[in-house]
């Protein structure tokens, strides 16, 4: 079974909806701040977060399957990329219109971030059952 099937089967509706939500603001409103100068790089760091993000839980859902501690490669590059969101929010640099799409951005990393903290300390609490065996 793949990451994505395991998603689709095991996960609430909620979860379904709340990962759509993710992409968008987590994968492709950063492409938008592309358009103003002061912050294309953060569009960058946006973008790079989400691939390494993405490559590491693919990566641990391969080794341990659909266990809690996914949510690790995600605290991993989006705890330093929030604190980025934050400087940037805050810089006189950034104008109206980019300033709301970081700030979306930002809310949608640290929604995500509040459930993956929470899954690693449950999973470091003992919660350690797979709920899917990843496909060999």
């Amino acid at each position: 079974m793949t990451l994505s099937e395991a998603m689709a089967q095991l996960s609430p509706t909620w979860l379904t909806i709340w990962l759509n939500i993710l992409m968008v603001g987590a994968f492709l409103l950063p492409v938008a701040l592309f358009i103003w100068k002061p912050t294309r790089m953060t569009a960058v760091y946006c973008l790079v977060a989400g691939a390494l993000g993405a490559f590491g839980v693919g990566w641990m859902y391969e080794q341990m399957g659909y266990v809690k501690l996914l949510g690790l490669p995600h605290i991993l590059v989006w705890t330093p990329l929030s604190v980025h969101l934050w400087l940037k929010f805050k810089s006189p640099d950034v104008s109206k219109v980019p300033r709301i799409i970081i700030g979306l951005i930002m809310a949608t990393i640290l929604i995500s971030l509040a459930f993956d903290y929470t899954d690693i300390a449950r999973y470091l609490l003992g919660e350690r059952t797979p709920l899917a065996v990843a496909a060999t």
